[in-house]
């Protein structure tokens, strides 16, 4: 009851008119920046940082999460009108929205996705409502050890999970720990990293990090291969659903749901895993699998909820435990931070105005969001013929002055360019940008949960595993990052047996064949000499 009442308190400070306008705001940016190829939400909430510093905290929140709902909207017309997915978690989607869109379908394979989030993301905040209190009651109960014992298993996942290879993902979280690492020590006072630079004492500016890795490495990025040859877009008119449409789509809706939301809350969850799960069941349920690779509208539906489920998931252990587990909940949490405001656990206790009216704004998000995108579809897809050039531009000035505007210090943008420099690296190498990031961020709050344990255990290494739960959270690392390299090393030794089985087989049959032809030959002559 007292969450209910919660929640009521938070919807009467969402709809006032200055919220509602902007998470009318946050909506339609969102759906803009997910529609436009290479732009996301997460280059979207990193630009607008430097904005927010002069806003009510809560206002800010309710247009960030409009804008990470509303990328994930947007990023199913680029997937389904051009064949080419805004995010990692819309890759499946393009697979049959867009032949459904070259088969003169493109508004049904609109409308489904559209009402499937709609239905996906009420369903993931019902959900997020309901669990993330219990989580906080359980994560007030941790110690400093359990607690760092779980950011080390947040940043292991993470990053064993992301990029080509678990080396480049490390690679890429060691930068993140090391900027993380550079300004003077919280205890001692002793400068670390700074090499005499004067700006650097207090540190990289988190805002400045999140600019240059998402707009200036992307834009640079982008450049690198940018195509001068105009974009084909597929037309489409008002999205609309006929009776069979609905008949096949409710069901993966629901599917989807189930899929996403876990995922999501998971700390190496994700978008991807649950998109991908849902399109394969469905391909197992449909009672139309030939129709999967040609545009089969259930191969739309499911993946679109467990996308836009899983973005309601993620925000539970952002909120619960102040742990994000994608790049927009760690930009968000970023703002928290800079705004003062300590993430974690007792975040519902210190600030409850703040988190209810975030969590009813997704509501009213959602609703705007169906209400947006159903009849604006067509004008969404004419952002897509916006020249690149003009495009990255844009993102290139406005990067450069919100960073500027943090600190009005010349040292910032150096520091953004190099930062910025180093991002489009790791898009050249192929090393993921989201663990360099959690590294940053969760890099100073885990040492400052690992200097208590040190003071609780009075300077012991055994405080780090001073509880059950620590324990538990070690031998599941552990278990995370030696079971794939012995199911590997398995793997690689049976297929040497069977090498070696069929060569020793080869080298017994020579013989054998050898004296069978040698009986034919025999019998041969024998055959002749009779004759």
């Amino acid at each position: 009851m007292d969450t209910l009442n919660l929640l009521m308190d938070g919807f009467a400070s969402a709809l006032t008119p200055i919220n509602l306008l902007f998470a009318f705001a946050g909506v339609v940016l969102g759906t803009a920046v997910g529609v436009l190829p290479g732009i996301g939400p997460a280059m979207a909430v990193a630009l607008l940082l430097p904005v927010t510093f002069g806003m009510e905290t809560s206002s800010a929140l309710i247009m960030f999460a409009g804008i990470y709902y509303g990328g994930m909207y947007g990023g199913s017309t680029t997937s389904i009108l051009l064949n080419t997915p805004g995010e990692s978690a819309t890759v499946i989607t393009a697979i049959e929205g867009h032949k459904m869109a070259k088969a003169g379908r493109a508004s049904q394979a609109l409308a489904t996705a559209a009402i499937g989030s709609f239905v996906a993301g009420t369903i993931g905040t019902a959900l997020l409502v309901t669990v993330t209190p219990i989580v906080v009651k359980f994560a007030v109960s941790l110690g400093a050890p359990s607690y760092f014992a779980i950011m080390v298993l947040s940043l292991v996942t993470v990053t064993a999970v992301l990029g080509s290879s678990k080396i480049r993902g490390f690679a890429s979280l060691g930068l993140g720990l090391a900027i993380g690492l550079i300004g003077m020590d919280p205890v001692s006072g002793q400068k670390r990293l700074t090499f005499g630079f004067a700006p650097l004492v207090d540190g990289i500016d988190i805002v400045v990090v999140a600019v240059a890795v998402f707009a200036i490495g992307e834009a640079l990025w982008i450049a690198a291969h940018l195509r001068l040859t105009p974009t084909r877009t597929i037309p489409v008119g008002t999205p609309w659903m006929g009776k069979e449409d609905w008949k096949r789509s409710w069901k993966p809706w629901l599917r989807g749901t189930a899929f996403g939301f876990p995922f999501g809350a998971l700390p190496a969850g994700g978008a991807e895993v649950p998109t991908f799960l849902s399109y394969v069941t469905e391909k197992k349920l449909s009672k139309h699998p030939e129709e999967f690779g040609h545009g089969a509208i259930e191969g739309v539906a499911g993946p679109e909820a467990a996308n836009n489920a899983s973005a309601a998931g993620t925000l539970t252990p952002m909120l619960a435990l102040g742990l994000p587990t994608n790049a927009t909940a760690a930009v968000m949490l970023a703002f928290l931070t800079m705004k003062g405001i300590q993430p974690g656990p007792f975040l519902f206790e210190n600030e409850p105005d703040l988190v209810w009216a975030l969590i009813a704004s997704l509501f009213i998000g959602n609703t705007l969001l169906l209400l947006i995108n159903l009849p604006l579809a067509p004008l969404w897809a004419r952002l897509l013929k916006i020249p690149r050039p003009y495009l990255y531009a844009g993102i290139l000035f406005f990067a450069t002055l919100g960073a500027f505007s943090v600190n009005m210090q010349v040292a910032d943008l150096w520091i953004l360019l190099l930062i910025g420099l180093l991002g489009f690296a790791l898009r050249r190498f192929g090393l993921p940008v989201l663990p360099l990031i959690l590294g940053v961020i969760i890099g100073p709050m885990a040492e400052e949960q690992l200097r208590k344990t040190f003071q609780l255990s009075a300077g012991s290494v055994s405080g780090i595993w001073s509880e059950p739960l620590a324990v538990g959270i070690y031998v599941l690392i552990a278990i995370l990052l030696i079971l794939p390299i012995l199911i590997s090393f398995i793997r690689r030794s049976r297929g040497i047996q069977s090498d070696l089985v069929e060569t020793v087989l080869g080298e017994e049959q020579e013989p054998a064949k050898h004296q069978t032809e040698l009986t034919n030959e025999k019998e041969q002559r024998v055959g002749k000499d009779e004759s």
